[in-house]
């Protein structure tokens, strides 16, 4: 313990308060005594690279390729994806995949190839391996993408798990992705970025890394395409990040360059090359299509710091109806268990909040639980004392339970990668079911543990189960959330079997999709924070989870009623909207700041409700496509190098783009728009891209366009789905897909299609069938045409 060690135990226990702040203070010395007993020590290591290649093996979609000092196994999937592993390393066992490995391309073969080298040559993809192990992907012309350099390792030379290194380079025109939810983006920048869920501990922002959910999934967007690069290894690790540059030193082009460091585990990736649509859906596929959330969950979600029971409830919910603020769900947070206590209920503040709930619910409103990992170590806790029994917390290396500090105090944790403890926990959303609640809100799940210095998670040595395999926390860490979750949508599935869970988690890793949502924890509320939101969405919706959305509000005190609408303007566009009060900070709701604010408020509320059924149409095709809601401009368009560098507005799926005010006292935005014809939605005024134009951005609304020819479903006055279409340019034609909404079961709507098109100056609306076209069977509303 050194000196900013003691100084920041000191500031623990003087703002936490004395007892709380000691339980810190011992959590972190048992932590760290933990891991010098627990992990062993690495000693002198030996540096190896696979040497000069020996022979080949042919097989299915590719084969192995033997070097000095390594192998190398390459496969190119049915799907197009390409998969390859050093030293053995398969596909297989993942927490990624959403099922079994695809199956190999049978017309993919092994081929040599030029200088001794061998290739794999697919439709839509070209592997070549050199003969010291160098890997190059390229397009089906030969254009080379990435070139994976000969990688490295450390290994112990007393034996134990390598640490190992992989250079890779792509095109110096090259813009970076992705990496899972990180405030400084979407485009990443030159940078070192961590690879290990985190608690920051306080409300972020753009310079805060690593967050909550961090992935080693890495976009990249070049002239000559756009491929996904995946390595499956959850162990602790670090990408750097360097942008090339065009015509750096002579005239020559400095390539992009990354390189990912990893603690340990295996080196194996994934690489998907195309369009991003087609890297979305072979994506998806791999990991799993998104769950699809109920479409109450697709509306407007409030919380607040620190509900005083149920009447205050009522209150609040009362007060939006007075306004006219529409509201779908309200979530409790830690204040409503008994004593911070997971699967209990403060008996005292909330004595019959199964009433509550079905009083909500006939108000068309659900009831949703915030639920945390950690379990108050308290014989007589009956969470405590079934898990006991069925042995079901993380031990550390000597068989000891581990134990940590968090908000009920001291606390033990749940293996999540054991099945027999994700089938107890799961059974445990039983007893919030009874108790009205509709959708569960996972939290401190990285997995959290306050500690007055050093790291705030379970110690590294900390041993899991790791699905029979055994293992330590430096290999569970970043997929505890993603297995919490699991236990969770399974539970769930068997417990109500014919409504679709709603889930949502601050924490995850690759593949977290398939059972709900992200909330990317607190996002601090000054305007960095504002950029750092839409950063957040955008990367997450790049790495395959499509619903996900920031705090409107957050714990760091209240924001300027500018900033606050500027944030309720753009929250209602994302597709996890959910607004966050807290007076104790100083931030209430919106009839609270005046009647300027509310009214603009009840504007943005209003149109969000207005638009769930094209939120609706949204969630279905990502869940049949895998494409994200949230897309930034480049999209349609990765050849567009201008639309790669905007990232301060974004496509809401094919139909609409929106234009966030991001900046302090702005009542008018530059907007850089893609190609087409693009209507002012408030104005009606068309404007022609590719090219930036300049629009009016008052404080009452944010610029959004509709793309011309667009048919975006929207809720009528009398609360039908009807059609807003968009006036084609002339000359062009446009369409629309549109899902209508099926309920919160499990029923598959049938996708309609819609296409339009000018005659005689006017807009002709079909349907399209497979026996050909027909009318329209829903109201339509034609904009664009003349005055709006």
């Amino acid at each position: 313990m050194d000196g900013r060690d003691l100084v920041r135990s000191v500031k623990a226990v003087g703002s936490a308060g004395v007892a709380h702040g000691l339980r810190t203070v011992r959590a972190a010395w048992r932590r760290r005594r933990a891991d010098a007993g627990g992990l062993p020590s690495r000693g002198a290591e030996r540096a190896r690279v696979p040497g000069a290649v020996l022979d080949v093996e042919p097989g299915p979609g590719g084969g192995v390729v033997r070097f000095a000092r390594s192998e190398l196994r390459i496969a190119v999937a049915a799907n197009g994806a390409v998969f390859w592993g050093w030293d053995g390393a398969g596909p297989e066992p993942s927490y990624a995949l959403g099922g079994r490995c695809p199956e190999p391309d049978p017309r993919a073969v092994l081929e040599p190839d030029k200088d001794g080298g061998w290739r794999v040559v697919a439709e839509r993809v070209t592997v070549a391996v050199s003969r010291h192990g160098a890997i190059e992907v390229r397009t089906p012309g030969g254009v080379p993408l990435r070139r994976d350099l000969p990688p490295r390792w450390w290994e112990p030379a007393g034996g134990g798990p390598a640490r190992w290194s992989q250079r890779s380079e792509v095109a110096a025109d090259a813009r970076f992705f992705g990496l899972g939810g990180r405030a400084r983006g979407p485009r990443l920048r030159d940078g070192t970025y961590r690879l290990w869920n985190t608690d920051p501990g306080h409300a972020c922002g753009p310079g805060d890394d690593p967050l909550h959910i961090t992935m080693p999934v890495q976009l990249v967007v070049a002239d000559a395409g756009t491929h996904l690069v995946f390595h499956d290894n959850s162990w602790d690790g670090a990408v750097t990040l360097r942008e090339g540059e065009e015509g750096a030193g002579s005239g020559h082009d400095r390539a992009g360059a990354s390189e990912l460091r990893m603690a340990g585990g295996p080196l194996r990736c994934w690489v998907v090359v195309g369009t991003p649509a087609r890297v979305a859906h072979v994506w998806s596929s791999l990991t799993g299509p998104p769950a699809l959330p109920p479409t109450w969950a697709l509306g407007h979600h409030h919380t607040r710091r620190g509900f005083g029971g149920e009447q205050d409830v009522r209150r609040v919910v009362a007060a939006h109806h007075e306004h006219g603020l529409p509201l779908d769900a309200v979530h409790l947070d830690i204040e409503h268990y008994e004593a911070h206590q997971v699967f209990t209920v403060d008996e005292d503040r909330f004595p019959k909040l199964p009433v509550l709930a079905e009083e909500l619910r006939r108000d068309g409103i659900r009831l949703v639980s915030v639920v945390e990992p950690a379990v108050r170590a308290a014989p007589g806790n009956a969470v405590y004392d079934g898990g006991t029994d069925a042995d079901a917390f993380v031990r550390d290396a000597s068989g000891r339970t581990v134990r940590g500090v968090v908000h009920p105090g001291e606390t033990v944790f749940p293996d999540f990668t054991h099945a027999r403890v994700r089938q107890w926990w799961g059974g445990l959303y039983r007893e919030r079911l009874d108790r009205g609640f509709a959708g569960f809100w996972h939290d401190m799940n990285e997995p959290t543990s306050f500690a007055a210095f050093g790291e705030t998670t379970l110690p590294r040595s900390a041993r899991h189960a790791l699905e029979g395999r055994g293992g330590d926390h430096r290999q569970a860490h970043n997929v505890y959330a993603l297995c919490m979750a699991e236990a969770a949508y399974e539970g769930l599935l068997g417990l109500v079997p014919e409504e679709r869970p709603f889930l949502m988690s601050r924490s995850g890793w690759a593949g977290m999709q398939r059972y709900g949502g992200a909330l990317p924890g607190d996002v601090a509320t000054g305007w960095p924070g504002l950029r750092a939101s839409l950063s957040l969405v955008l990367g997450l919706g790049l790495c395959g989870v499509p619903y996900s959305g920031p705090d409107v509000g957050g714990p760091d005190g209240g924001p300027s009623p500018e900033l606050y609408l500027r944030r309720l303007q753009l929250g209602s566009y994302l597709p996890l909207f959910r607004t966050h009060a807290s007076p104790r900070a100083g931030r209430g709701e919106p009839w609270e700041s005046g009647p300027e604010v509310l009214e603009h408020a009840r504007v943005a509320l209003v149109e969000r409700r207005r638009l769930l059924p094209y939120f609706v149409t949204l969630a279905h095709l990502a869940r049949r496509t895998g494409a994200p809601w949230v897309r930034p401009l480049w999209w349609g368009a990765p050849e567009d190098r201008a639309l790669r560098d905007c990232e301060d507005a974004f496509l809401l799926g094919d139909g609409l783009l929106v234009a966030p005010v991001l900046d302090p006292g702005a009542d008018r935005r530059a907007v850089r728009l893609p190609r087409g014809r693009w209507y002012d939605t408030a104005t009606g005024r068309a404007y022609e891209g590719p090219g930036q134009v300049l629009v009016d951005a008052p404080l009452a609304r944010i610029p959004v366009f509709a793309r011309a020819g667009a048919v975006i479903p929207v809720r009528g006055e009398e609360g039908g789905l009807e059609l807003e279409v968009w006036a084609p340019a002339p000359g062009r034609t446009g369409g629309g897909l549109v899902v209508p909404d099926a309920g919160d079961g499990w029923e598959e709507p049938e996708i309609e299609r819609y296409a339009t098109r000018l005659q005689g100056g006017r807009v002709v609306v079909e349907r399209e069938r497979e026996g050909g076209t027909g009318e329209p069977p829903r109201p339509v509303r034609i904009r664009g045409l003349g005055p709006s």
